[in-house]
């Protein structure tokens, strides 16, 4: 239960009080749980990959307000821009998604205020989960990797394996002879590497370089200027910018092995050849 600790020392008494109790009693749901979901003036629901769990406590928003300013160490306005992305990432590679009501400038989000939601979203790595799926990436000839887009509906474990991918590719694999590689990841949203104060909480791997909340053009572009990536990985590739900064980064003086994960609402994996 030490994941699920980790985001529940974020909320006050009362509400940690019954979520504990409601974890305590049930071990399974304690596996299963992926989602905290609470919201003014509603129920908390605990979301399982099987099934919705309602608890029947209605939240305030002076609750949300309390809970908002633990995960800003007591300083909202420190993590201003994080919340203009909607989503802040704590220790443990926890990622909490926010809404309320946005205030724009120049078509831009410049702050949310009168916040009404939280979903906190429970992080476990599956290590080796890539491990049947790593044969259709390496190309163990010659020590490198085919160029890799995995497609699949939402919340089927594209990242969780492209995770896994990179670790694996970092570190190398001694089983069938396979070198590391250095890697360099793209980490737009922080669910990849999930870093905290600029300390990944994911394993990418031994020989993995990050850069986060920036778009994939600069990023990619910073990685291979500055760290001489092997394989650059990213995720949730979907607009003309990413498909622009794809070709950009592959067109470089050294051509570059790069891995995306996408959404789709059609499921399954291309492995691109060159």
């Amino acid at each position: 239960m030490k994941d699920i600790e980790e985001i529940l020392i974020y909320f006050p008494n009362q509400i940690y009080t019954l979520l504990k109790n409601t974890l305590t009693q049930n071990i399974n749901l304690q596996k299963d749980l992926q989602e905290i979901r609470i919201r003014v003036g509603k129920s908390i629901l605990l979301k399982t990959r099987q099934a919705d769990i309602i608890i029947d406590y209605k939240i305030s928003t002076n609750e949300i307000l309390q809970i908002l300013e633990r995960l800003c160490e007591n300083s909202i306005y420190a993590y201003k821009n994080q919340i203009c992305e909607g989503f802040l990432t704590i220790k443990g590679g926890h990622r909490i998604g926010i809404t309320g009501t946005a205030v724009t400038e120049d078509g831009k989000i410049i702050n949310l205020k009168y916040v009404t939601s939280l979903n906190f979203r429970i992080a476990r790595e599956v290590i080796d989960c890539s491990k049947h799926f790593l044969k259709e990436v390496i190309d163990l000839a010659n020590n490198s990797i085919y160029n890799t887009l995995i497609v699949s509906p939402p919340g089927k474990g594209k990242t969780t394996m492209l995770r896994d991918i990179i670790r694996n590719i970092s570190n190398g694999i001694g089983e069938i002879h396979f070198k590391g590689m250095t890697c360099g990841v793209v980490d737009e949203r922080g669910e990849i590497a999930a870093m905290y104060k600029g300390v990944p909480q994911n394993d990418i791997g031994i020989r993995t370089d990050v850069i986060e909340n920036i778009s994939k053009a600069k990023g990619m572009k910073m990685l291979i200027r500055s760290m001489a990536p092997e394989v650059i990985a990213c995720d949730e590739i979907g607009s003309k910018e990413d498909i622009q900064a794809i070709r950009r980064s592959y067109d470089s003086r050294s051509k570059r092995y790069i891995y995306y994960a996408w959404e789709n609402n059609r499921g399954y994996k291309k492995k691109c050849k060159n």
